[in-house]
């Protein structure tokens, strides 16, 4: 069985003049993505790896999970496919995992993550808010064998405040 466990990045700032990979968290993204992270550490669910989009607010939200959780940096990489919006080049990205990872968490962007919700998932999402995860589960061995798999958890910000 895999696991997959999408994060949206929290929600980002607009004030600064800065390239789209470069916008950082708003001080609301910090706190939904302690939020979240603390809601999602109850459930003792570890990943074996983590993977993030290299933009900084999909970075910072992954480090605050990576705290949150306790787990080491050495489970982490930065993963270029995953700056993706569409969701095709984190599909593939996914597909191309290594066998030996059961249970992946990525960070990245919508509306590529709200689109494999809804694909990959039996639950529809209307939208995967900022810092919001979705937990899927694949009756599958093989990463390339994706396919529908089942919502098991979502964990939005508004419904823990």
């Amino acid at each position: 069985m895999k696991q997959l466990i999408l994060v949206r990045h929290g929600k980002s700032s607009w004030e600064y003049p800065v390239n789209d990979k470069d916008r950082p968290l708003m001080e609301r993204g910090i706190k939904d993505g302690h939020l979240v992270a603390g809601a999602f550490r109850k459930k003792g669910i570890m990943p074996d790896a983590v993977f993030s989009s290299p933009a900084i607010r999909a970075l910072h939200t992954c480090m605050i999970f990576l705290r949150n959780l306790n787990l080491p940096f050495d489970q982490f990489q930065l993963a270029e496919g995953l700056y993706d919006f569409s969701g095709d080049d984190v599909l593939q990205f996914i597909g191309n995992l290594d066998d030996s990872l059961n249970t992946v968490m990525v960070f990245g962007h919508n509306h590529a993550f709200t689109h494999l919700a809804n694909s990959l998932g039996n639950q529809y999402i209307d939208n995967v808010p900022t810092s919001g995860l979705v937990h899927l589960k694949f009756e599958i061995n093989e990463w390339n064998a994706l396919g529908m798999g089942s919502t098991v958890n979502t964990v939005f910000p508004k419904y823990l405040k």
